[in-house]
């Protein structure tokens, strides 16, 4: 992934880290922290090079797994996503310093990806830009 971002063959790349979510599933919690450890190494190599090439780079979940192990009502592993909220972070130097949205929901990252790259939203599209915040 790194030499495609080096190459700038592509004007947008999606990255599924789907290690933390499958791992969350066993319920095992040194398998999610070893699942942790690597998104967190092959993110960090993406945004770097994601910055040295001057692009732009949005990190989220659709839902939670690997945040909540055991069930806090049963104290048995819970292997089942999660409604807990995730973050959306913007790697993003022209936004640096700013917030967005904290209202935002899953409709919202599209838009978000769109504005970004300077596309406009289609009419379809229920969410809203997560770029209005301060």
């Amino acid at each position: 992934m790194v030499h495609a971002l080096q190459a700038a063959v592509y004007d947008f790349i999606l990255i599924n880290f789907a290690n933390p979510d499958m791992v969350g599933h066993t319920g095992s919690i040194p398998s999610a922290v070893t699942a942790v450890e690597a998104a967190d190494w092959g993110l960090s190599a993406i945004i770097e090079t994601v910055r040295k090439v001057g692009g732009k780079a949005v990190v989220t979940a659709d839902h939670g797994n690997a945040e909540m192990m055991v069930d806090p009502a049963t104290g048995h592993p819970h292997t089942a996503h999660t409604t807990n909220p995730v973050p959306l972070i913007l790697v993003d130097d022209e936004y640096k310093g700013k917030t967005l949205r904290e209202d935002g929901r899953l409709a919202d990252v599209a838009p978000t990806v769109l504005d970004l790259m300077g596309i406009l939203k289609p009419e379809e599209m229920s969410g809203v830009g997560l770029k209005g915040g301060r």
